[in-house]
């Protein structure tokens, strides 16, 4: 073998060898891609369900139920302040449905119906972590929000208005917005909330809209009370919730929002639903409140309330259209 021949062999033979080198550390770099997703995947956290607690624990936790932790009461319950002993001492917000609606048998698959909705997870909803039943009870374990709900700052609170300036009421309205459009879109099964009104949404320290209670209609299914003038008149045909009765409801709200006023079981839309359509927002908005000094993003608010307590059901926005509109008043008001 000449010197030309051993230099191009020479030459092959570091060519192959580089070739196979690379080759080598580029299949290495493929199966490290390939093994990064599944470990991530792997990695994810998980949502449990809902826990079931003995009855003994959520009667240690509420001293008994003793009506000086009680919080609220409404047309499905009594709702007590309660520290249990879970991991550690956890202050929940823990509700007794009202026995004559346990009785009636409205409690039928009581604990899959509370696990199916303890998945759900979103920062405007207030997150259900456990339940509990006995002959005779029914209990609905959630986290504790340490504020009050928009009813009592609209209508209870002397000082509560003064709170609810008017870049408030649309921060509350796009939260809750936002809260009802993911039980309506974001969850799986999809969540009916059944009974959306200013009780049912909560204010957090943040002035963050929480949405309560929602799901538990089957509980009272033919319940009137707290619900007349919170949903269409359609429901009473059949006494189902749907999304649209829930968009209805969500109008109502925003009606209050606007106005300062209650419901009063439906009187509300028929005095301010008018009142939008006549463009009368000097007699339609809160007086307690300064009259705002760009009043448009109040005139688009109140035409998002007239679509959805003022159409039909089939003529009804759905939450996901009105969540965009308020999201977008929020942000450029």
């Amino acid at each position: 073998m000449n010197h030309i021949q051993r230099i191009g062999y020479d030459f092959l033979i570091a060519f192959l060898s580089t070739s196979v080198l690379v080759l080598i550390i580029f299949l290495i770099f493929i199966l490290v891609c390939r093994k990064k997703p599944i470990q991530s995947q792997e990695t994810l956290p998980t949502k449990l369900t809902a826990t079931p607690f003995p009855l003994t624990n959520i009667d240690t936790a509420t001293d008994g139920f003793n009506r000086r932790r009680i919080i609220g009461e409404g047309r499905l319950g009594t709702v007590y302040a309660a520290v249990l002993d879970h991991q550690g001492e956890l202050i929940v917000a823990v509700k007794r449905i009202h026995p004559r609606l346990v009785l009636s048998n409205a409690g039928f698959g009581f604990s899959a119906v509370l696990k199916s909705l303890s998945l759900a997870q979103h920062p405007n909803i207030v997150p259900i972590l456990g339940f509990s039943e006995a002959p005779g009870e029914r209990i609905v374990v959630s986290e504790f929000v340490g504020s009050a709900s928009l009813d009592f700052y609209l209508h209870q609170n002397p000082d509560g208005v003064s709170l609810l300036d008017w870049s408030r009421r649309l921060r509350i309205a796009a939260g809750a917005a936002k809260g009802l459009e993911y039980l309506h879109q974001g969850v799986a099964p999809n969540i009916v909330h059944g009974c959306v009104k200013a009780s049912n949404i909560l204010i957090d320290v943040n002035f963050c809209a929480r949405i309560c209670d929602y799901g538990l209609g089957f509980l009272g299914p033919r319940e009137r009370r707290g619900l007349v003038g919170h949903v269409d008149d359609e429901y009473w045909a059949e006494h189902t919730a749907c999304k649209e009765s829930d968009v209805y409801g969500f109008g109502v709200v925003l009606l209050e929002l606007l106005t300062g006023r209650q419901c009063e079981q439906g009187l509300l839309v028929k005095w301010g639903l008018p009142l939008i359509k006549e463009m009368r927002f000097n007699e339609l908005l809160d007086p307690r409140l300064v009259f705002p000094s760009d009043v448009k993003p109040f005139v688009r608010l109140g035409k998002v309330a007239l679509a959805c307590a003022g159409n039909t059901r089939k003529n009804r926005p759905s939450i996901g259209q009105v969540a965009v509109i308020l999201s977008n008043l929020e942000i450029s008001y």
